[in-house]
């Protein structure tokens, strides 16, 4: 990563979005996250976890040298997405991509190793996000060095949200 990237907005190679659709019926709704047969065998997860993240908050941005994120915003609040393509081969180096996930619109995200990732809850209630990283956190038995670049503290990084 170079402090001295200018990132220009656009779509990122490598990153996957996709709407999460929900199945309405009289006791509430069901939306599908993931399935094997819809996912590459690299980018399966190998744990889970939820957070809240409470109204106004954001949560990076950092990056992972090895490990994807596979995201889904599913509400009840709303989020702003920010990625930042740092990979020097990739030929999106030097892009900027910002969209909104959330209740109004459930999105399904996989963020690959080198992007800079953050979100924020720009809603007025707790939000709810679901993380199958293909990578335990600190490996097996949480025995190894956590995979994560942070950004969140450096107060000349290229990694701003708006």
């Amino acid at each position: 990563m170079s402090k001295t990237v200018s990132y220009q907005k656009g779509r990122i190679h490598d990153v996957v979005t996709r709407p999460l659709t929900k199945f309405l019926d009289e006791r509430g709704w069901l939306s599908e996250l993931f399935r094997s047969d819809e996912l590459d065998p690299a980018l399966m997860p190998t744990m889970a976890y939820v957070s809240m993240t409470q109204p106004g908050v954001a949560r990076g941005p950092h990056e992972h040298v090895d490990q994807t994120d596979y995201f889904c915003f599913i509400g009840p609040a709303n989020f702003k997405v920010y990625l930042w393509d740092a990979r020097k081969d990739s030929p999106t180096y030097g892009v900027k991509q910002i969209f909104f996930a959330g209740v109004d619109a459930p999105t399904m995200l996989i963020v690959p190793p080198g992007v800079v990732h953050a979100y924020k809850n720009v809603s007025h209630e707790n939000g709810i996000v679901f993380n199958g990283p293909n990578r335990l956190y600190a490996g097996p038995g949480k025995r190894e060095k956590v995979d994560e670049i942070r950004h969140e503290d450096e107060a000349d990084s290229p990694f701003q949200l708006e």
